[in-house]
């Protein structure tokens, strides 16, 4: 079977470095499906996961934000964030979406709701990731 090496990195490092079947991001306009042999391209991400799907399994990656480049034998995902399912931190994670709920609700002037709204999603993404509900 073909395979496709994918690098993701963050600001702080390297987080993943393996060969992989195919690679589904979601990216500004949609979910991104990419095979072995894809025609070069530029994406920007979004908050989402990123499955790298190998033989029999699928591993996954909460990633918040960044650049997808696709190369015909290369992906590299240029992130803001990003954590492997099995490094996620469930109650860090569900501490912050109890944090950016309660800012929502508050209703107060000073809140900035996008940021709020932003740090709920970002929250919800990784939550999502470490229990593997995508």
């Amino acid at each position: 079977m073909k395979t496709i090496i994918v690098n993701i990195v963050t600001p702080d490092g390297p987080v993943y470095d393996s060969e992989v079947s195919m690679v589904i991001a979601v990216t500004a306009s949609g979910e991104m499906g990419v095979l072995p042999g894809h025609i070069p391209t530029v994406a920007p991400l979004g908050i989402g996961a990123v499955r790298l799907k190998k033989e029999n399994s699928t591993e996954l990656v909460a990633v918040s934000g960044g650049f997808l480049e696709i190369r015909p034998e290369k992906v590299t995902i240029l992130a803001q964030s990003a954590e492997l399912a099995t490094e996620i931190d469930l109650a860090r994670a569900q501490e912050s979406a109890r944090r950016a709920e309660a800012l929502l609700q508050a209703k107060k002037d000073e809140v900035d709701f996008k940021r709020a709204e932003l740090a709920l999603k970002r929250a919800m993404n990784r939550i999502n990731v470490h229990e593997g509900n995508i």
